[in-house]
Order: structure tokens, then sequence, then C-alpha cells
């Protein structure tokens, strides 16, 4: 018998992380790790960065190729270099694909 507060496997309520484009954030699939916390990504605009991982992300989250992650290009360098800002995971990651987020990236 269910609880009163029990959600099922369908009903559970997840926050996911939409990009802000007021702030220049995009979305982004890593395609390639190059070491020192930098890996090279394709971002959802078309252009290929070099993406560094950001202090606080640096030793708790762990980034894979494929991985999708959200990205903020830097002021100066703009279209070559951003800060990855957030990791998604594959289920957040699968509801962003359903939902219209990442329509043009394949990951």
């Amino acid at each position: 018998m269910k609880k009163r507060n029990e959600l099922s496997p369908e009903e559970e309520i997840a926050r996911t992380r939409i990009p802000n484009k007021e702030e220049g954030e995009l979305l982004a699939v890593v395609t390639e790790m190059l070491g020192e916390g930098r890996m090279r990504v394709e971002c959802e605009d078309g252009k290929v960065r070099i993406g560094r991982v950001i202090g606080k992300l640096r030793k708790r989250v762990w980034i894979r190729v494929g991985n999708l992650v959200l990205v903020k290009p830097w002021v100066v360098e703009g279209d070559r270099k951003c800060d990855i800002i957030h990791r998604y995971t594959p289920t957040q990651a699968n509801w962003l694909k359903k939902k219209g987020y990442a329509q043009n990236l394949e990951f």
C-alpha cells in the first residue's frame, strides 16, 4: 500500500536547470578531453569551444565525453573559449531533449 506522500517513479519531481539566454548560457556536448580540467565542447550555436571546468565543480563533478553540459562563453574570445558551469545527468539530458531545449545536439 502506498503511503500518503510517497510518489511513484513516474511522478518523481526533479528540478532541471534550463539555460538562461539573457546571461549567454548555452547547452553543449563534450567531444574530447584535453586534460587539466579542459575539454572540447560542441555548442548548440554550432561553434566548437574549449571549455574550462569552474573551480567549485572541479573536484566534485566528473565530466566525461558525451555528457550534456551548460556553458557560458567568455567575454573575451567568446567564440573559442567558455566556462562549464553545470553537468546534466542522463535523465535531465533526456528531459531537455524531449522538451526541445537540446534539439540540434547529439549526445
